[in-house]
Parts: C-alpha cells; sequence; structure tokens
C-alpha cells in the first residue's frame, strides 16, 4: 500500500513566492503598469492571488534586484528612468553583450548557430510587420541564444542586473518604425561573425548593434523630449 507524502508548507509557501515573483517581474517587463506607477499589496495580492505575507517578500526582493522602488511617504512604484540612466544602462549593456558575443564565436555549438540563423530568417520575413511584435519577439530570443552559447552565467547575470527591458519599455515611441532601420543586418552581421568563429568580429558587430540603439535613443531624446525603443 502506497502512501503520498504531502509537500511540507514551507516548500509550498517557497514555491507560491517564486511564481509570484516570476509572475510580478514578467508583469513588470512586459510594461503592464506605467512608469512611476504606484503599487499596493492588496492590488498585487488580488492581481497574483497570494497573500499580502508573500507580496511583501516579492517586493522586497524587486527592489533590491532594481525593478521598483520603495520610498518612505511614497510606497512602492515602478521605476522611472532619467534619460542619464537610461543610458549609462545601455552602455553598460554594450559592453557586456559584447563580451558574451565574443565568447559564443568561441564556444557555440553547430546546433546553437544553426538556431540562431533560423532566427535572422524569421526575422526576415518579420520585418514589415507594422507593430514589430513578432520580430521583438525573435529578437529576444537571439540575444538570449548568444548568451547561452556563451556558457558565461556570471556575464549574463551582470546583464539580467541592468534591467534594461524597463528603460526600453518607459521609452518606446510607438508612432516609430519597429524595428528600426539596419537592426536586421546588424543581427546578420552578429550571426557571420559567430558562424565563422570570429571573436573579434563578433564583439565588435554585437557592441555596434547594440550602441546604434543607445545612439537613437540619444537622438530621439534630443529631438522630441523622449527616448525611443529600438529593436536590438
Amino acid at each position: 500500500m502506497s502512501e503520498t507524502t504531502a509537500a511540507p508548507s514551507g516548500d509550498l509557501s517557497s514555491l507560491r513566492s517564486l511564481q509570484a515573483y516570476q509572475d510580478l517581474r514578467s508583469l513588470l517587463i512586459s510594461g503592464r503598469f506605467p512608469p512611476n506607477h504606484r503599487l499596493t499589496e492588496a492590488e498585487l495580492g488580488t492581481l497574483l492571488d497570494v497573500s499580502r505575507g508573500t507580496v511583501r517578500s516579492v517586493i522586497v526582493r524587486l527592489v533590491q534586484e532594481g525593478y521598483l522602488t520603495s520610498e518612505p511617504n511614497r510606497g512602492v512604484r515602478t521605476r522611472m528612468f532619467s534619460i542619464d540612466e537610461a543610458v549609462e544602462i545601455l552602455e553598460a549593456r554594450e559592453i557586456l553583450e559584447s563580451a558574451l558575443a565574443g565568447k559564443a564565436a568561441e564556444r557555440a555549438t553547430d546546433e546553437e548557430l544553426e538556431e540562431m540563423a533560423a532566427i535572422c530568417e524569421q526575422m526576415a520575413t518579420e520585418e514589415y510587420d507594422l507593430q514589430g511584435t513578432e520580430y521583438s519577439k525573435l529578437n529576444t530570443r537571439f540575444h538570449h541564444q548568444v548568451r547561452e552559447s556563451a556558457r558565461q552565467p556570471i556575464l549574463s547575470g551582470f546583464v539580467d542586473s541592468l534591467v534594461y527591458p524597463l528603460v526600453m519599455r518607459q521609452y518606446r515611441d510607438l508612432t516609430r518604425k519597429h524595428p528600426r532601420k539596419d537592426a536586421l543586418k546588424e543581427h546578420m552581421a552578429i550571426l557571420y561573425a559567430l558562424q565563422t568563429r570570429n571573436a573579434a568580429a563578433a564583439r565588435a558587430a554585437m557592441r555596434h548593434h547594440v550602441g546604434s540603439a543607445r545612439r537613437a535613443l540619444l537622438l530621439s531624446a534630443d529631438s522630441a523630449g523622449e527616448v525611443e525603443e529600438s529593436a536590438v
């Protein structure tokens, strides 16, 4: 006669907390809440279907990671980035992702290179998507695959800590063409450098690619008082 052992309550609580953290982090990255939006424990508890105690632990973690801010008399709010902060974050991303691309050129498997080539092929078919939604998803997959192929978890962790998706979401200009002009060509240049195992070329191509987004951001800020999200 077999017995089913229930998971300890502590384990279930930890699982709920982890799921709530992942859910809220995904919502923040997706742009569900506008910048500087005040969040309440009651609102988040209902949204995530967890207790206020779980909400508090999730908030503490996301504040520590830079996704939220918490100040006396202002409560918990989504991040609001100044232009200077946005530029610094994208400059840091430029350096880190170029280093990861160099490592990927040395360490990517043939299967990983085939996957990145397939993504670029799909990008070509989605380049003129007016909303750019499918292209953006492919773009995210491409950059993620480069990072995975580099096999440098510490560097990848530094990229995650930059919370750059929040910067891009805050300053996204929906009236501008998406993806950014030449973005696909830049992805193809990165892919070719990876395929030829040229680490120096991969670093240069990635740095140019991410740097182009930063330069577009500055141009948009100067011309319209806002910062444009460019597909990278």
